[in-house]
């Protein structure tokens, strides 16, 4: 039954790309937008696949990848150890709370000009930019999953005579683990944004965004811009199906796996 529903999920979501690269044939084809504009799906797709065999073109996508894996590695060494101070000690999160919710909604695209002035327009400057948008998401999944660990569980341990050091490690940080790595999941996305983002403002240097900045400066540069963003889109898909199928693995009793567990 399990296996089914999966099918059923690849197969629907098999046909919507289908239906929707098919539309976009069609548009262009019958002249619908300018081929200049808008050219066909299939010229878009073969260019993205000829941009596979272009080593500068996977130099980039590599340097974009870097800056991607060391934003979102900084944003869990520093979301996970503040989320577990802040989600178990409510003391010091009554006291950053203001100052947590000030900086939240600071959109980190806007932050780009000020950032690039302070650290330039090279890899620092994407891995702080990528660090502070990925930083929300597990920080907060992280203190929202404390407050749902099971009070049964802790009230057990300290009956036995743990400290609260044991009962952190013990019982909340293995079960706040699924919303840490769900927080995680959702910054993978945030962050491959900030990092193409990032690039594509700078106008120069190496990456993924810079290709596709590049590349709309161009006469006829659409085809090339698309390209990218093909690239673009099928890593989050692929960073994104690769986390949910670690997630089902890892923690295959949470209720949003249990009905899709992977068996073997």
């Amino acid at each position: 039954m399990k296996r089914t529903g999966r099918l059923r999920e690849w197969w629907l979501g098999a046909l919507g790309v289908l239906l929707a690269f098919g539309v976009c044939e069609a548009v262009s084809r019958a002249g619908i937008v300018r081929r200049s504009y808008f050219p066909p799906a299939s010229e878009v797709l073969v260019r993205a696949v000829e941009l596979a065999g272009d080593s500068v073109f996977l130099d980039g996508v590599g340097a974009t990848l870097r800056a991607w894996a060391l934003g979102l590695g900084l944003a869990c060494a520093i979301a996970v150890p503040l989320g577990l101070l802040f989600g178990s000690v409510p003391v010091v999160d009554a006291a950053v709370r203001a100052i947590v919710e000030f900086l939240r909604p600071l959109p980190s695209v806007a932050l780009i000009p000020l950032v690039s002035l302070l650290l330039g327009s090279g890899t620092e400057t994407k891995v702080a930019l990528v660090t502070y948008a990925s930083v929300w998401p597990i920080l907060f999944n992280t203190v929202y999953g404390l407050g749902e660990t099971d009070p049964l569980a802790k009230d057990t341990l300290r009956a036995f005579g743990f400290g609260r050091l044991s009962v952190l490690l013990r019982v909340e940080l293995p079960g706040t683990a699924p919303f840490i790595a769900a927080g995680i999941r959702i910054s993978a996305a945030v962050a491959l944004i900030l990092a193409v983002a990032t690039e594509i403002l700078a106008g120069f240097g190496e990456g993924l965004g810079i290709y596709i900045a590049q590349a709309g400066l161009a006469a006829d540069g659409t085809r090339d811009v698309l390209a990218g963003v093909v690239w673009a889109g099928t890593l989050g898909l692929v960073i994104n199906g690769a986390l949910v199928w670690a997630e089902r693995k890892l923690f295959p009793w949470t209720p949003a796996h249990r009905g899709t567990g992977v068996t073997g």
